[in-house]
């Protein structure tokens, strides 16, 4: 039997050759601890090939469990389908330590999904700001009266031997047939280990929450790093709690790689199977159709280049990339032209909104308008 607390070969961890770790060595040198890493520009060999507006929709990948969860009439039962959805997206991951691509300022993304009953979903993503880093997101299927709209702005630091991304923002999962009845959920932060000796791999650690106010209940989610003696990689830890109260109505152990469990009272079962979960393709447009900002044609070059291993061509397809919004962003300054969001817009508090109002109560109407919204807006002038 494995060893729960060594990672498994080849899924988790990864190995730096020589020249890796000296081209790391070189980036850490120049930093003190607690530095903030977002405008350190890495070596592409530690690029995940996607952009991270792309990296989101891995939340996605299980529509069916937020389908199933609006049909659920019990409100308990309900809540705790929303938070086994959440769980449900974090063992999609490349292999080691890899980040995906910063996405650069008015860089959207771009999907859809088909279900199998004929229903669809649909996505966009943008990013709003590029200092400090925002990235606004929205997913709806009018057809199973589900909206999520969510902000992403990660923050990293490097701590030693570790770096860290601290995932500040918050997702609102809201049922429109259910007014009022809205889901806030906040991330755990996810550390890069072994970056300066031992073996490089990711965790997932701190506190996540899933919150309900009109249901009063709200799950609170430790996810646990490994301790230098004891412990084990990936695991899970939470409860699920009448928030008025502070009772206690379901315990949540595991780990969000592998099996996750959900136990009342003496009864367990399982609420998420990392191993058995098939995973819901998003629909892409070829990238010959898409517009010039759209990640996978934006970037198509770096991923290109990385896929074949060339780093020396990565990192100047990264640069010719990050150098064309630079020369962007000094012309838009110079002519003092805010950026303005596509997509989305600010409240002037730090909270943004999709810029699409009065949406239809009627799924096919409403369907048709997020297509237009989504396909259709025309860039800012």
């Amino acid at each position: 039997m494995a060893d729960p607390n060594v990672p498994v070969d080849g899924e988790d961890t990864e190995v730096l050759d020589e020249g890796g770790k000296s081209i790391l060595m070189g980036i850490i040198a120049q930093l003190g601890k607690s530095t903030d890493l977002h405008r350190v520009t890495l070596p592409t060999f530690v690029l995940e090939p996607r952009s991270m507006l792309e990296r989101i929709t891995d939340f996605m990948s299980h529509p069916e469990l937020i389908v199933k969860a609006n049909q659920i009439q019990d409100p308990v039962e309900r809540f705790v389908a929303v938070t086994r959805y959440f769980l449900s997206g974090w063992h999609i991951k490349p292999k080691g330590v890899k980040k995906p691509y910063n996405p650069i300022l008015g860089e959207q993304f771009r999907a859809q999904w088909k279900f199998d009953d004929g229903s669809e979903a649909f996505y966009i993503a943008e990013q709003v700001s590029h200092h400090p880093p925002i990235s606004v997101y929205y997913y709806a299927s009018p057809e199973n009266n589900i909206s999520v709209l969510g902000d992403l702005l990660p923050k990293s630091k490097f701590l030693g031997n570790s770096a860290a991304t601290l995932m500040q923002g918050e997702i609102k999962v809201s049922f429109t047939n259910r007014p009022g009845e809205d889901y806030i959920i906040t991330m755990p932060n996810v550390y890069a280990r072994g970056i300066l000796f031992g073996t490089m791999l990711m965790e997932l650690g701190d506190v996540a929450t899933v919150k309900c106010a009109k249901l009063d209940l709200v799950c609170n989610l430790d996810f646990k790093v490994k301790g230098f003696f004891s412990g084990s990689y990936n695991g899970l830890a939470g409860k699920i709690k009448r928030e008025s109260t502070n009772e206690t109505l379901y315990e949540i152990s595991g780990k969000w790689s592998d099996e996750i469990i959900l136990k009342k009272g003496t009864k367990k079962e399982v609420l998420f199977d990392a191993k058995t979960a098939k995973i819901n393709p998003k629909i892409i447009a070829p990238e010959d159709q898409q517009e010039p900002n759209e990640s996978r044609r934006l970037w198509s070059k770096l991923t290109a280049a990385l896929r074949v291993n060339n780093q020396d061509l990565a990192t100047e397809e990264k640069s010719k990339v990050e150098d064309a919004q630079r020369a962007s962003t000094k012309e838009r300054e110079e002519r003092g032209l805010p950026h303005v969001p596509r997509y989305f817009e600010s409240d002037g508090k730090g909270n943004f909104d999709i810029k699409l109002k009065d949406i239809s109560s009627n799924p096919q109407e409403a369907k048709q308008q997020i297509i237009n919204f989504i396909y259709n807006t025309p860039p800012p002038v």
